[in-house]
């Protein structure tokens, strides 16, 4: 049984449209996998982003506090400037011509002192 040209090309385009419809399934259920999967994936990105939505909302909380702290620090150096000029202006810089009578008397009341406590403790 001889087979005409036109049975023969007609097996051959059959045999390439199963192979074709074959591969065209096979691509099409991997699409859908990937399609799967890219939803997966797209929903645990959702679930990061509504979390680190949270922490931003905390940092800016935290932020806020940190503005406030920095606010009174300001405040706190403001003062601390104030009174340190005023120790200088008001109450050293007078005292300066003092000091060279000051400063030797005092050692030698810590001489003294010394002294005092090392008789204590020797006897």
């Amino acid at each position: 049984m001889l087979l005409t040209l036109n049975q023969v090309l007609f097996i051959i385009l059959t045999v390439a449209a199963v192979v074709a419809v074959a591969y065209l399934v096979m691509f099409l259920s991997q699409l859908r996998r990937t399609a799967r999967e890219g939803e997966r994936t797209l929903i645990k990105a959702q679930e990061a982003l509504d979390g680190i939505k949270e922490l931003e909302a905390k940092l800016n909380a935290n932020l806020d506090q940190v503005g406030e702290i920095v606010a009174h620090s300001r405040k706190a150096v403001a003062g601390i400037s104030d009174l340190s000029l005023f120790l200088t202006t008001r109450i050293l810089k007078p005292s300066v011509r003092f000091w060279p009578l000051l400063i030797p008397l005092i050692r030698y009341g810590w001489q003294l002192a010394k002294k005092r406590k090392e008789k204590k403790n020797g006897k």
